[in-house]
């Protein structure tokens, strides 16, 4: 099962998405939702999916981590480097462009695992970019509000 993504120019992306409870996380509702959520970035082949592209206003991401998908519950990005990268990002909710995002190069990120376990990830990887873009999307930003150049898509 996979669900459809909303895309631009929908005002639901343009929303902050809420906390998850312990409860709310340890309900089977949401751990099927962690999984069709999954299922949906494999089949549309991103490489991160946020909530908010799949029409639930939860602080939820996806990213793939080490080679798999991987789940991130109310994430929060604790530092960022001072120095930045500028790198050409596309998204799911926006299949007609690509921009040009500047975006800090090293992130240290605080999160909750799908079993509620407490997660600590410092990376200066691509995957850097990929946390602070869906992470952009749960508090209602697109990578369209910080492009400094918005390139069509044939």
């Amino acid at each position: 099962m996979t669900l459809p993504i909303i895309t631009t120019p929908n005002p639901f992306l343009k929303e902050r998405s809420q906390e998850i409870t312990t409860k709310q996380l340890q309900s089977i509702e949401m751990q099927e939702f962690f999984d069709v959520m999954i299922e949906t970035m494999k089949v549309e082949e991103g490489i991160g999916l946020a909530a908010p592209q799949v029409g639930k206003h939860w602080r939820v991401i996806i990213v793939t981590w080490e080679g798999k998908p991987t789940v991130f519950v109310n994430p929060e990005i604790t530092k960022r480097s001072l120095r930045k990268i500028k790198n050409e990002e596309g998204c799911l909710s926006v299949p007609t462009l690509t921009g040009i995002v500047q975006r800090p190069r090293a992130i240290t990120l605080k999160a909750l695992d799908r079993d509620g376990n407490k997660v600590t990830i410092e990376t200066d990887t691509f995957e850097a970019i990929i946390f602070q873009h869906e992470i952009d999307h749960i508090d209602g930003i697109l990578f369209t509000d910080r492009a400094s150049k918005l390139i069509p898509l044939d």
